[in-house]
């Protein structure tokens, strides 16, 4: 790619950010939460007195006292691989999903945490960045920034592989869940396999803190409108305020220099192998 053609790029993209997030792209700050949810934007910015800023697709909220600004880019793997493909322009040091997964193992219970290694790529976007054989996989340093969160906070969680889906309505579709049970994945949403690859393409350190939100292979487990207001109720604040210490941790990795996060993107800002 020659430097005119970058250039033409990274300025769409930037263009592109800013009328989707509300806001001046300079406002982001080296430390990226991810989330599904506007509700989780919301308890950011009241929880901390700051401007929410909308444009036509995200909902965002910047801290800079503490580095970090917390984006909503709403649901399904097309809106994952975007918000990267404009991200990934930014000086960005790292990024955490903080999102919601649905339980596969009966000894799971809603409000657990889930720490996915890896992602299954049964999404199709994740096509777009790599063949069909190259994994997705979380970047190392920041999943164990959460594990070690997790593990500090005695946070009930699990660690495995979730399998993502661009269907939301699968739940009554028999074959897809002969397909789940025979992957042996653990958890399964419809972002991560898009983030992790989309990431791995632009050099981005990404992981995930995902919450079992329900547990769709029982009976009675498949998510309604009540339990899904209970979860925000309940575990809302918990959620985000582990995400934050999450960016803290990983923020003190890599000043310490920690194997495993390199950023060699234009525009991005870190290079630690």
């Amino acid at each position: 790619m020659s430097i005119a053609e970058y250039t033409h790029e990274e300025q769409i993209a930037r263009d592109t950010l800013e009328r989707y997030a509300g806001c001046p792209v300079t406002d982001f700050q080296p430390y990226l939460m991810l989330t599904n949810f506007p509700k989780y934007v919301d308890y950011f910015a009241e929880s901390r007195s700051l401007k929410i800023h909308e444009g036509s697709m995200f909902k965002v909220a910047h801290l800079p006292e503490e580095n970090v600004s917390i984006l909503d880019f709403k649901i399904g793997s097309p809106a994952a691989a975007l918000v990267i493909d404009l991200c990934s322009f930014l000086p960005l040091k790292a990024a955490l999903l903080l999102g919601m997964t649905g339980g596969l193992r009966r000894h799971y219970e809603v409000g657990d945490y889930f720490m996915p290694v890896a992602a299954i790529r049964g999404e199709g976007t994740s096509d777009f960045y790599f063949p069909a054989e190259v994994p997705a996989l979380a970047n190392f340093l920041v999943q164990r920034a959460v594990t070690e969160v997790l593990d500090d906070e005695r946070m009930p969680y699990h660690i495995g592989i979730t399998h993502t889906t661009n269907k939301r309505f699968w739940e009554f579709n028999e074959e897809f869940k002969n397909r789940l049970k025979q992957s042996m994945a653990q958890a399964v949403e419809m972002e991560c396999a898009t983030l992790f690859a989309a990431s791995y393409k632009y050099r981005l350190p990404l992981g995930a803190l995902l919450l079992v939100s329900d547990l769709p292979l029982r009976p009675d487990g498949i998510k309604t409108k009540e339990s899904s207001n209970r979860v925000y109720a309940e575990h809302t604040k918990e959620h985000v305020e582990l995400g934050l210490l999450t960016v803290r941790r990983i923020e003190a990795l890599l000043q310490h220099k920690a194997r495993g996060a390199r950023r060699s993107r234009p525009g991005g800002s870190t290079s630690f192998a």
